[in-house]
């Protein structure tokens, strides 16, 4: 069975879409709140997240900004407009597919496995 970690890389640029959709974040932040929301369910590293945020750039989904905080110098990135109309549609998508798979996964009629 794959692991949440497997799950999750599938779906990462979503994530991180829904995570900017609330305020612009710098990346360490952003792998941080990952982990934070899922309670450890959800982690990512550097190595994996900065090519998803330079993507999400070049595609239009993503924006950066230098911001200046405590004396050091951050990258932030936000949600553009098209970047909120994409984690809009993944997030359709993907509550439509649990809803499938959750049918999927209920008992049908008198059959049931045994433990």
């Amino acid at each position: 069975m794959p692991e949440a970690s497997d799950r999750a890389r599938g779906n990462a640029e979503t994530l991180v879409l829904a995570l900017l959709r609330e305020r612009p974040m710098y990346g360490y932040e952003i792998i941080r709140e990952l982990a934070a929301r899922s309670e450890g369910y959800f982690t990512m590293e550097e190595g994996h997240l900065y090519p998803i945020l330079h993507r999400l750039e070049r595609q239009g989904l993503a924006r950066t900004e230098w911001r200046q905080v405590d004396g050091r110098r951050r990258r932030y990135y936000a949600l553009t407009r098209d970047g909120l109309k994409a984690l809009n549609a993944a997030a359709s998508d993907w509550e439509t597919f649990a809803r499938w798979f959750s049918r999927m996964l209920a008992p049908q009629g008198g059959l049931h496995a045994e433990a």
